[in-house]
């Protein structure tokens, strides 16, 4: 069951990223106009890789390394993700590869 959840929360990830890039896109091209797909595609493969270097709490559980330990915390736990399945290289591998492989594909 835990697999089909993350193949389906990456699936809403997938889905939601290309549906606002296309509307970003679309409402670029309609104010400046020029070529809806080669801008789609260039915005996917942005999208794929800020989701493939943001997508896990990483970066924001760094900042607080320093403060917790100040205070004699200990880090983290790695499994507080609020309820996601995914981890970072499941968001990597099914949200991040396939967003850049479409988008590379529009590209072409």
């Amino acid at each position: 069951m835990t697999v089909l959840r993350g193949l389906r929360e990456a699936l809403v990830l997938f889905v939601v990223a290309i549906v606002l890039a296309a509307l970003a896109m679309g409402v670029w091209t309609l104010l400046s106009g020029g070529d809806f797909v080669f801008r789609l595609g260039v915005s996917l493969v942005v999208a794929g890789t800020l989701l493939g270097l943001t997508g896990d709490l990483t970066l924001s559980r760094i900042g607080m390394l320093g403060a917790r330990a100040t205070f004699g915390l200990a880090p983290e736990r790695e499994d507080a993700g609020g309820g996601r399945v995914l981890t970072g290289v499941g968001i990597f591998l099914f949200v991040s590869l396939p967003l850049m492989a479409v988008g590379v594909a529009l590209l072409s």
